[in-house]
């Protein structure tokens, strides 16, 4: 794959699409992009360039596309072939003071890659490739600009390995944009997040210098663990342009089963008693009945699907584990687990839902065992109080043995006597209807899950916006990564607005 691939069609021609944030833009002038060209295999000002580099696939952004906008576009794009073009480029932007935003596949759907400043988007996708791979100690070294479906295929046709990461936006990501959002795969129970799978890292920081961190040895003392500084940073630190993991072999066994439960709770229970157990089976996911009728046409029951893949001895006895655990549980027919992986990562139905005037969205947050039923039903009944909810529900797709991931999904549409453009001078334009509908949805959500105790994002990261909650969510610490900020980035250049992190270009635009 070369490209990222965007989500929707912009509704206006380039020369006229317009940003939908306000605040500063911060220009590239001609003498700074005669230096960044000289440098940079390419460095563009298209406005069809300019115009994809302003989104990503935050579902917001798709409302705007429908009237011409972009969340908010780059003076320029410069695509690097090599981590010396990315340190090349850094060092002038971090001399001339002009934002750097890092930007992958563009797959996030936070708004992480926005460039809320203008100045440049650094498009990392010609930084792709497999370099070496030591398949007798189980390691291999990942361009950060390789997309996923690429990952796999040259590990297993390559070197016979396997990484096991397996994001719903497999086609669309990159191992850059894994590590900056803290990424999870589908089979995270077996194989990890993607903080488990990397070793080292090889990153540039703001001013061009390039560091590497961890991956020479397993398990070493050797202070800090550096690499995990940069893993979830979501380039506010420095650019990733490498790593190196753990892979595994191709698994050769294989077993899958399902259950319906009567209650979510009941669900949730079994789930955790089965990791309590020390079974990790590589996909345990549960979806409550709302989702059960959507996904498997089964309203009246809690479809728990299972899947794993490893050595064939260890899936006979996980495989034992669970179907203990779930004993008092309905067996539904596998081939649900065979029609979760065939749809497993469509998201085709997105973009026609908000064009068709649909507000949706997915919420990804984790908390404690003891929490979760409560962080349900309180999520739920929150959301079902906004006003134009039409249906809220939820899945477990990631469980561990002190807690797991739940997965929200929300729709809403604007009750009748809201305008269907612009405004009545009011506020209530359909726009800003749907602005508003969906930042309550989320301070709903988000509230919610800090009352419980848990976690507000468990792999979709924080980007743009989540970034008004992170500062709370972190409470004191909030100002260790400000120091750290500084320390490493201190004129601010990279990435700017995003983690809630101040800055010298003015507020964030959002919300």
């Amino acid at each position: 794959m070369t490209g990222p691939t965007p989500v929707t069609a912009v509704d206006a021609e380039p020369a006229d699409v317009a940003d939908h944030l306000g605040g500063r833009r911060v220009p590239v002038d001609d003498a700074l992009r005669e230096r960044l060209s000289a440098v940079c295999a390419e460095v563009s000002d298209l406005d069809g360039d300019r115009t994809e580099a302003g989104r990503d696939w935050w579902p917001l952004a798709i409302g705007w596309a429908v009237s011409g906008e972009v969340p908010a576009r780059p003076a320029v794009v410069a695509r690097p072939t090599d981590t010396e073009q990315v340190a090349a480029v850094l060092a002038l932007c971090h001399q001339a003071r002009v934002p750097v935003t890092p930007a992958g596949g563009r797959s996030g759907v936070c708004g992480a890659s926005v460039p809320l400043f203008g100045g440049v988007t650094l498009d990392l996708c010609g930084l792709a490739g497999i370099g070496a791979v030591d398949t007798e100690s189980l390691v291999a070294d990942l361009r950060a600009g390789t997309f996923g479906p690429d990952v796999e295929s040259g590990l297993r046709d390559g070197h016979g390995v396997t990484l096991g990461h397996w994001p719903q936006s497999m086609d669309l990501s990159t191992v850059g944009g894994w590590l900056a959002c803290r990424g999870a795969g589908q089979y995270s129970n077996r194989y990890g997040k993607i903080e488990d799978m990397v070793l080292g890292l090889e990153v540039v920081l703001a001013d061009g210098r390039v560091v590497r961190t961890g991956g020479r040895a397993p398990r070493s003392a050797t202070g800090p663990d550096l690499t995990q500084l940069f893993v979830g940073s979501e380039g506010t630190l420095g650019v990733i342009t490498e790593g190196r993991f753990r892979v595994h072999p191709v698994p050769e066994g294989e077993g899958r089963r399902a259950f319906g439960f009567a209650s979510f709770a009941e669900g949730l229970d079994a789930c955790r008693r089965i990791l309590r157990r020390g079974a990790t089976p590589a996909v345990l996911r549960l979806y409550d009945a709302t989702e059960s009728a959507r996904s498997f046409d089964r309203p009246d029951t809690n479809v728990l699907i299972v899947l794993d893949e490893a050595d064939p001895g260890l899936v006979e006895a996980t495989l034992a584990v669970v179907d203990r655990e779930c004993d008092g549980a309905d067996p539904l027919d596998v081939g649900l687990v065979e029609r979760w992986l065939g749809h497993r990562n469509d998201v085709s139905a997105l973009a026609p839902l908000w064009r068709g005037g649909i507000v949706v969205d997915t919420v990804e947050v984790a908390a404690r065992w003891s929490a979760l039923p409560g962080l349900y039903r309180s999520v739920l009944d929150a959301l079902a109080g906004v006003e134009g909810t039409l249906v809220a529900s939820s899945h477990q797709s990631h469980a561990y043995t002190d807690g797991a991931c739940l997965y929200f999904t929300f729709a809403g549409r604007p009750p009748d006597g809201v305008a269907d453009a612009g405004s009545d001078g009011d506020g209530n334009g359909l726009g800003q209807w749907v602005d508003r509908y969906y930042r309550q949805a989320w301070d709903e959500v988000t509230r919610a899950t800090l009352d419980a105790g848990g976690a507000i994002s468990h792999h979709h990261g924080i980007g743009l916006n989540r970034a008004r909650f992170l500062p709370g969510a972190l409470g004191s610490a909030f100002a260790v990564l400000t120091a750290v900020k500084d320390a490493l980035d201190p004129h601010g250049i990279l990435n700017p607005g995003k983690l809630g992190l101040t800055g010298p270009f003015g507020p964030v635009p959002w919300p």
